[in-house]
């Protein structure tokens, strides 16, 4: 290019410069401003579940006619960087759904604004923005995602500025270029609708991004993991239930294990009210692990039950052959030995008995004495009959409970008569082997299926 067009250049941007009003926008006082939007995606930088929004890093390109900047033919055009772009009227666009956002100035303000002779006008930046992404995490971690986002004018309402995509879908460039650790982008869509406001109506352009969290990184940090400690507390069933501190201590373990997993999941979850995918999951391995840790439980209060409930008819038997002995002592005491000593030996032992029998026969006598003497009466006491009456209402409650104790009771007795006796505690643990593992496998067929196969909507 040569000095003078340079010069003519710089003299054309002046004189474009001398009557123009910045306060003012394109066609104003006639039709609205037609901007287009085009946008052009840099990265996917993260995605946060506690804080429900993602950030991005984009080229943001608006599109608009300026009549008041003719200077020529379409084919000639003037890019500026720089302060002068803060001379020329600028949109006022916004993201709604913003947090925050930088624009990024190394080495210099990546701005520019490029200048047809026909007066079209193309004003780009690259910067990076958090925006706010609600998410269901009902599903999480088999979840789809759908994240928006979304373009405004802050201050001009449709009557002033009309916002729409400058090529619908294809408005949207390298999309496919970008990848995320934990997603996968199975789809977007480009809307435009308008929003009512206290201040009036404004064109929105939304950007919608499908995301589908992948299962590989909860697959082998949570899930398989999961799998295994389950796996493990079965293993108690194979264990002696004489070995107590090894059954006890794999069960403890393997309930500990399971709380450690579960905290480490929620610790990078919001505080949600409702159950997540992942929270069924982990609440239905703890239940199987502590049901194994109370199967020994089970298991062992039975076999030591058992135990001393056969001590204490040994106990029992001995008591009673010991009593038919004595019996046996009694009777023989009348035959006199013609052996001396044996029979000095039986007289005395005869005399042991027959005063231990007049002892018994006394205490006899005098609880019989007791229990027939008249009962006594009350005396009735002039003036307080209220006595009388609260002894009344105290044994009628009494025999209300009584009579309640006597039927729970009942009730008690018949139900453990229905509950099978268990002869063998082995029998437990060789049921247990075989329940336990159908069970999950059942849990394991009805979970995956459910939350895979069936699809998920958005509203």
């Amino acid at each position: 290019m040569t000095a003078s067009r340079l010069k003519n250049a710089s003299i054309q941007i002046e004189d474009l410069l001398k009557e123009y009003d910045i306060r003012l926008r394109p066609s104003f006082g006639s039709d609205p401003l037609l901007l287009d939007i085009e946008i052009r995606l840099a990265s996917f930088d993260s995605i946060s579940e506690v804080n429900m929004d993602y950030t991005l890093t984009l080229y943001l390109n608006q599109y608009w006619r300026d009549d008041r900047l003719v200077f020529g033919n379409k084919s000639e055009e003037i890019t500026l960087t720089g302060e002068i772009i803060d001379k020329f009227w600028l949109p006022d666009t916004f993201f709604p759904n913003d947090k925050s956002a930088y624009l990024h100035d190394v080495t210099e303000k990546n701005k520019m604004i490029r200048l047809n002779g026909n007066g079209d006008i193309l004003y780009g930046m690259r910067f990076t923005s958090t925006l706010a992404c609600m998410m269901d995490l009902r599903r999480y971690p088999l979840d789809r995602q759908n994240c928006t986002v979304e373009v405004e004018s802050y201050g001009y309402t449709q009557a002033d500025v009309i916002m729409r995509w400058k090529n619908g879908r294809a408005s949207v460039l390298d999309l496919d270029k970008v990848q995320l650790p934990q997603f996968t982008i199975t789809g977007y869509d480009t809307i435009s609708y308008g929003i009512y406001l206290a201040t009036g109506v404004y064109q929105r352009l939304s950007l919608s991004f499908i995301l589908q969290r992948n299962i590989g990184y909860f697959l082998f940090q949570t899930y398989l993991p999961s799998i295994l400690i389950v796996m493990l507390s079965w293993v108690s069933f194979w264990i002696n239930h004489e070995a107590t501190s090894a059954r006890v201590a794999l069960g403890i373990t393997t309930v500990l294990t399971m709380t450690t997993i579960s905290t480490g999941v929620r610790s990078s979850l919001p505080r949600i009210s409702y159950v997540k995918a992942i929270d069924i999951y982990l609440v239905m391995c703890f239940v199987f692990v502590f049901a194994a840790l109370l199967e020994y439980a089970a298991v062992n209060y039975l076999y030591w039950g058992t135990r001393a409930r056969r001590r204490k008819q040994k106990t029992q038997i001995k008591k009673n052959a010991t009593h038919t002995d004595y019996e046996l002592v009694g009777e023989t005491a009348d035959r006199s030995s013609p052996i001396l000593g044996l029979r000095t030996r039986t007289m005395t032992n005869h005399r042991l008995t027959t005063s231990s029998l007049e002892e018994n026969c006394l205490t006899q006598r005098s609880n019989h004495l007791i229990d027939n003497q008249p009962p006594r009466i009350r005396p009735f006491v002039r003036g307080h009959t209220g006595l009388y009456s609260s002894s009344l209402h105290r044994n009628t409650r009494r025999q209300r409970v009584n009579r309640l104790y006597d039927q729970l009771r009942t009730r008690l007795l018949g139900l453990q008569q229905h509950i099978p006796h268990v002869k063998d505690v082995n029998d437990i643990d060789k049921w247990s082997r075989v329940c336990f593992p159908i069970l999950f496998l059942l849990f394991n067929a009805s979970y995956w299926p459910y939350y895979i196969a069936r699809p998920e909507t958005f509203a």
